[in-house]
């Protein structure tokens, strides 16, 4: 069992957690505001069966994009934990190609993330402006990632989940792992429908993946029902061999027990499922020789 998205940091090492300028989509931070380091990840999981995992980087400050990958490879060489990683980059610069290149020399990183998702709700906005995915200086820089066999750790809105489709057709040969099934943040019965459709036309792009990771985003607790619902849509458009789970912790720390989270997801896929969900999707889309 692989979970595909977590973090650990050092509290010293990310002004963004303490920064009042940033959103707070997940409430207050103050019980995370800490270091959060592979033991105790290690310990959270003990027991779950999972033996593998996938660290996704936690907005470091950008200009310590590099700073961050060579941390958590030292702590990987250090401990085994994590077995790979999704690093930063900034997609909107000219200067991305040489970090990119910097990024190739860590052994472990097999990834990039760079969020995209922006909301008309300033609590939820992270990015500059609405339309990252169609600005063309993202787009070159994103299919430059395929030379160098790295993922894109995709992070948007239902709203913006058209510009990402066409990003994801301008660059076939990267694969996109769609973030957190695609942010489901209004539950309505109209923001259900845009974000199916949204969902719909991503899954119609063969390059991109779902990550079933950080459905209590949203709602701020552990609800197996809300999961369930989420899970049944992102397998029914993407079907099992591209979705993979993540638990998106220690965020969700805020609100539940690893156990109690692996436990909602693990119901939520159906049992033929869940060799591929849990481990081979991940294995395949990271590279992992775990």
């Amino acid at each position: 069992m692989i979970d595909a998205h977590h973090h650990i940091w050092r509290q010293a090492d990310l002004p963004w957690l303490l920064g009042p300028e940033q959103p707070r989509i997940f409430g207050p931070y103050a019980p995370i505001k800490r270091d959060y380091l592979i033991e105790e990840f290690q310990q959270d999981i003990k027991s779950t069966g999972i033996t593998g995992s996938v660290y996704v980087q936690a907005n470091w400050s950008p200009n310590w994009a590099l700073d961050e990958a060579r941390w958590v490879q030292a702590e990987s060489e250090r401990s085994g934990w994590p077995m790979a990683i999704v690093a930063y980059a900034d997609m909107r610069s000219h200067a991305c190609p040489m970090v990119l290149a910097q990024l190739s020399a860590i052994p472990g990183v097999r990834g990039i993330r760079h969020q995209f998702h922006w909301h008309e709700n300033p609590l939820y906005r992270f990015a500059p402006h609405h339309d990252l995915c169609e600005d063309p200086m993202v787009r070159e820089n994103v299919a430059k990632l395929a030379d160098l066999d790295f993922s894109f750790d995709l992070q948007v809105f239902a709203s913006q989940m058209p510009g990402a489709a066409r990003l994801a057709d301008a660059c076939p040969d990267v694969t996109f792992v769609l973030q957190h099934a695609g942010m489901l943040e209004d539950t309505s019965d109209a923001g259900r429908a845009l974000w199916f459709d949204g969902l719909k036309a991503l899954a119609d792009c063969p390059n991109v993946v779902c990550k079933l990771s950080g459905l209590g985003t949203f709602i701020h607790r552990n609800d197996p029902t809300h999961i369930a619902d989420q899970v049944k849509t992102a397998l029914k458009l993407f079907g099992p061999e591209r979705c993979l789970y993540g638990s998106n912790y220690p965020i969700e720390k805020l609100w539940t027990s690893y156990p109690d989270l692996f436990a909602a997801f693990l119901k939520a896929v159906p049992k033929t499922h869940h060799q591929t969900v849990f481990n081979e999707t991940a294995s395949r889309v990271y590279r992992l020789k775990h």
